[in-house]
């Protein structure tokens, strides 16, 4: 399947939001890869329950779709172990690694240590967004598992729009899925899941900044006022 350039304009991105909201995740992703063939780019982080269902309903239509993962430098090992596992358990076949251009060591000497602990959206545009956008470097689509009762911040979350951060067309085929019903996909397709999630980790990201026994997302960056790295907003 060829790449696909297709666009769209703001008035259909907005037709096609609405009239996905009735529709099968299923076949919303069935419609992203129909529609943008070797374009699409699946985000996978290998953490929460969403994006584990996604990653199956894609592997299902087109086995060798990009999938991208962030590696942060500072993911837990769980996650790592998860994605091993998922990876042929799934019958995925192009997933992808970026890395910060920046090692550990390089921020600490420039920033200062555990910059993380100072200016968290710094340390996020270094690790996340900036490999994110190379990641995305020449696709037309992105999908992700988000889903609007993740957070208050996410409770508008439009299943199809355009990202200007990234310059493609973002998809999120759950948004209108509830915590019940992904994992009841999840269980009933036995799709492999991180084990955190069963030892109080409602939201997996980074292992220094990520706590455990606190609902939705209100478990990321504690002591900021910040539930989003900037991938999505």
């Amino acid at each position: 399947m060829l790449t696909t350039k297709k666009t769209f304009s703001p008035g259909e991105l907005a037709e096609l939001d609405a009239g996905f909201e009735r529709t099968d995740p299923r076949e919303i992703v069935q419609w992203a890869v129909e529609t943008f063939g070797e374009g699409l780019s699946v985000g996978a982080s290998f953490g929460g329950a969403s994006g584990m269902a996604i990653l199956h309903m894609v592997a299902q239509l087109k086995p060798d779709v990009h999938v991208f993962v962030l590696d942060t430098d500072y993911l837990f090992e769980e996650t790592h172990e998860t994605m091993r596992k998922s990876i042929p358990a799934l019958g995925l076949g192009n997933v992808n690694v970026y890395k910060p251009e920046v090692s550990h060591e390089e921020q600490a000497a420039k920033y200062g240590s555990a910059l993380w602990m100072r200016d968290p959206d710094l340390c996020c545009e270094i690790r996340k967004i900036e490999p994110n956008r190379r990641a995305l470097a020449g696709k037309s689509a992105w999908v992700s598992g988000l889903r609007r009762d993740q957070s208050e911040g996410r409770a508008d979350t439009p299943i199809v729009s355009w990202a200007p951060k990234f310059g493609v067309v973002k998809l999120n085929p759950l948004a209108n899925w509830t915590e019940k019903q992904t994992w009841e996909y999840v269980m009933a397709n036995k799709i492999p899941y991180n084990p955190l999630l069963d030892q109080g980790y409602a939201s997996i990201g980074c292992y220094n900044c990520t706590l455990p026994g606190v609902q939705g997302r209100a478990g990321r960056w504690q002591g900021f006022d910040k539930e989003e790295c900037g991938l999505h907003t």
